[in-house]
């Protein structure tokens, strides 16, 4: 080991944790650089203590790889879904993770399992666009829109420079309504983007249609690639193969995301929009493409469209946000 190497160990290290209703995604920052890493698959036992245990033990496992203890971590970052109490660092519902349906102590747990000092919790897509902006593709603007599409759909906002959380609910992009009346939300409500891009109602809509007599490769791939359920990458090879029903499903997908985005910037006026999460980085540029073709006629000002971009950081966007948060 080389004297600089032997120096940059020594440095403390911050931990950002991405926690999805699929996959828990961590990195530990050492010198705002990614030291060390680990992914896991979501625990489906609907236990919350079982979650808590696998982000506690990809947090052990990221420090390991970057060569550091607990006694190196300054500090650790959570990004979750759903709504959360950043004072108490509580989640309060995050209906897309396991267990998570009611108030779960989320910052304390952690950190008392890891004799840590106070753990800092914040949207999980919040806190990705907060990775874009501060470490990736959103660097160059003050005014852009995060949306990260995976178990359900969520966006996070930067004004002026500035995280804009509003009182709270700030940014709640897969909530925007885009067909009254039509299919139903997570949430209860009906023609929000989360009920047509969101895997999870994705999945849903995928059951009933093949109940229904409609074929499909979705289900075997899933089963022979091990996953419970339809994941981004399930889809990703669904499509490759050319199945219709996944092309008809992320079809809608981006035609709700293009609606959204298009009311979005008719309203903001915004320099950018960053489409990430499961299937936004898992398929890429044709699928921003779709999102882009499906935007474009609903907007006001036509002749100067946001700059649609996709994730710089991709799959580590929360992960490094959330480090970010933490004071990494």
């Amino acid at each position: 080991m080389t004297s600089t190497e032997a120096r940059d160990r020594s440095l403390p290290v911050v931990a950002g944790v991405d926690l999805g209703g699929t996959k828990i995604q961590t990195v530990v920052l050492r010198d705002e650089k990614v030291a060390g890493s680990a992914r896991v698959l979501t625990p489906q036992t609907g236990d919350p203590g079982d979650v808590i245990d696998t982000i506690v033990g990809t947090i052990r496992t990221s420090l390991e790889s970057a060569g550091a203890s607990e006694a190196d971590l300054r500090g650790v970052g959570i990004g979750t879904p759903g709504e959360v109490d950043v004072a108490a660092g509580a989640v309060l519902l995050a209906a897309n993770v396991p267990g998570f349906s009611d108030r779960v102590e989320l910052g304390p747990l952690v950190s008392k399992s890891l004799g840590t000092t106070k753990v800092a919790i914040g949207n999980d897509v919040s806190v990705g666009v907060l990775g874009e902006y501060r470490r990736g593709a959103g660097r160059p603007y003050k005014n852009l829109l995060g949306v990260w599409v995976g178990t359900g759909v969520g966006g996070g906002l930067v004004l002026d420079g500035e995280l804009h959380d509003g009182r709270g609910a700030g940014g709640e992009f897969g909530h925007m309504v885009v067909k009254p009346g039509g299919l139903r939300c997570s949430c209860g409500r009906r023609g929000c983007v989360e009920a047509y891009a969101g895997r999870a109602s994705m999945e849903r809509r995928a059951r009933r249609l093949v109940k229904r007599g409609h074929k499909t490769s979705l289900f075997r791939i899933m089963k022979n690639r091990g996953r419970e359920r339809l994941s981004s990458g399930v889809y990703a090879r669904a499509l490759a193969h050319g199945d219709r029903m996944a092309k008809q499903l992320l079809d809608d997908a981006a035609w709700a995301l293009g609606l959204g985005l298009a009311s979005a910037q008719n309203l903001l006026d915004l320099e950018a929009v960053i489409v990430g999460g499961g299937l936004g980085d898992r398929l890429g540029q044709p699928f921003v493409d779709r999102i882009v073709e499906q935007m474009t006629p609903h907007l006001f000002v036509s002749h100067n469209p946001p700059v649609v971009l996709r994730t710089e950081l991709g799959d580590l966007s929360g992960a490094v946000g959330a480090a970010v948060l933490a004071g990494g």
